[in-house]
């Protein structure tokens, strides 16, 4: 039986690898614009009677114009052109599947507001403390990879905050059963002053959490404002648009990293885990609680968990 998992891992690139992240992040975006104008136009000619051409087919009209049309493709990978094809597939496959519900076209993807990424096939290899990649070379990572058994299928470079990060997906054999663990039954009661109540009859433990939105409103307040002076489309604003996302990341990773913690202790402690059945969605919409519950980040303590 085969097993997946996803590894990832920061990139070091020098500024001449960084300048082709780019461009192939730009190409994957392209492609998937290009094929969706096509989709669309498609459907809207038909009145929504015929339904819209495969992947597949999408791919081979980009072959054909990449070698009229778009000759600089072939200064990117393959894979960073095709694989949002795919992407767009399964999208309209939901739209189709929705559109009676009043779901609408997929979203085009705009430059500055989209994330950037694309995903690679192919030999891809780590070694030591760095990692090779199709059409991108032998790239430097800030950390060295962990060591796994297994085949690496395929690979995610995305970039967050200004930073460029891949993600490797994994297969491999699975692995024998695991035993379970052997512990008391807790129950969790999450909250907002107190992070997390743990009860397991005999004892109540109470655990703070980082709250890590609230300890970088004062900053991100003078951040926002410094940003907002700025004259759109300079490069100060950019510059100041990518202060802002360093900041919100940080706060993200400080969030996650106290989650990771604490759901992987009750994991490996506790043999049965009772949670709460919260309205998380309906609880944000509460003007006075939403900034307070969405700090806590109880939905991916569930996630986690489950």
């Amino acid at each position: 039986m085969k097993r997946q998992r996803a590894y990832r891992y920061e990139l070091d690139p020098k500024n001449t690898t960084r300048s082709l992240l780019f461009k192939h992040a730009g190409a994957a975006r392209f492609a998937y614009n290009w094929s969706l104008a096509r989709r669309i136009a498609r459907f809207e000619a038909n009145e929504g009677k015929e339904k819209f051409t495969n992947a597949v087919a999408e791919h081979k009209a980009l072959v054909k114009a990449k070698q009229t049309d778009f000759p600089w493709m072939y200064e990117v990978s393959k894979c960073a052109v095709h694989e949002p094809l795919r992407d767009l597939d399964q999208a309209f496959k939901n739209f189709w599947a929705r559109r009676k519900q009043g779901v609408g076209f997929p979203k085009f993807k705009k430059k500055f507001i989209s994330k950037d990424s694309f995903r690679l096939y192919g030999s891809i290899i780590t070694k030591g403390g760095h990692i090779q990649l199709p059409r991108l070379g032998t790239i430097r990572l800030k950390e060295r990879p962990a060591s796994f058994d297994g085949r690496i299928v395929s690979a995610t470079v995305s970039r967050n905050a200004d930073r460029w990060y891949v993600s490797l997906l994994v297969e491999s054999e699975a692995e024998a059963p695991v035993v379970p663990v052997v512990g008391p039954v807790v129950g969790v009661d999450l909250g907002i002053t107190i992070f997390a109540t743990l009860s397991s009859g005999s004892e109540v433990i109470k655990t703070n959490g980082p709250k890590a939105l609230a300890h970088e409103l004062e900053r991100l307040a003078i951040l926002q404002r410094r940003h907002a002076r700025k004259q759109k489309g300079s490069n100060n604003r950019r510059k100041s648009a990518r202060r802002l996302a360093r900041l919100h990341a940080r706060v993200a990773n400080v969030r996650r990293n106290h989650i990771h913690h604490f759901t992987t202790m009750l994991a490996k402690t506790k043999s049965v885990i009772v949670i709460e059945d919260l309205n998380v969605k309906g609880m944000s919409r509460n003007r006075r609680l939403a900034r307070s519950v969405m700090d806590q980040g109880w939905g991916e303590v569930r996630r986690q968990l489950e």
